[in-house]
């Protein structure tokens, strides 16, 4: 779906959640041969035994991935992503987990482009026993109304 929201539409603290998405083992393995990360910490099921979470857990650039493209559900023809920043992994994600994230509007403030502004959403991605598993900030510069 195609929107047009101008930086004064944003507000503050506004909340809108994804649906959910599962982790799948074949998620995991793409994802390794996509990134060349074939860290055991991923890929081998024995070793991982002897490790603190006792099982595979996802490469925490999946599950930044994943997130990111649940929030997409729109594209707002008036903005464009500016960067991310904070980005934590706060809890392991395992095969057959699953994650749902939820966005708040943090700040909003102007660019050095009078014609822009930007918004800072918070991006919190949390799995099945709402256990926030990642966060970090999304930040978008978008185009003012007025201009």
């Amino acid at each position: 779906m195609f929107i047009q929201k101008y930086f004064e539409e944003f507000k503050l603290n506004d909340v809108r959640q994804t649906k959910g998405r599962t982790i799948t083992e074949t998620d995991i393995v793409i994802h390794a041969g996509q990134s060349g990360d074939f860290f055991p910490h991923h890929m081998d099921e024995e070793w991982c035994k002897s490790q603190p979470f006792k099982k595979r857990i996802a490469h925490g650039t999946l599950i930044f991935t994943v997130a990111v493209g649940l929030t997409a559900d729109f594209v707002n023809e008036v903005s464009m992503t500016y960067g991310y920043e904070r980005l934590r992994f706060i809890k392991p994600v395992f095969i057959n987990d699953t994650i749902k994230v939820t966005v708040t509007i943090k700040e909003l403030k102007d660019h050095k482009k009078p014609e822009y502004g930007l918004v800072t959403e918070l991006v919190e991605c949390f799995n099945q026993h709402n256990e926030l598993v990642m966060l970090c900030e999304h930040i978008l510069m978008v185009k003012k109304g007025n201009s």
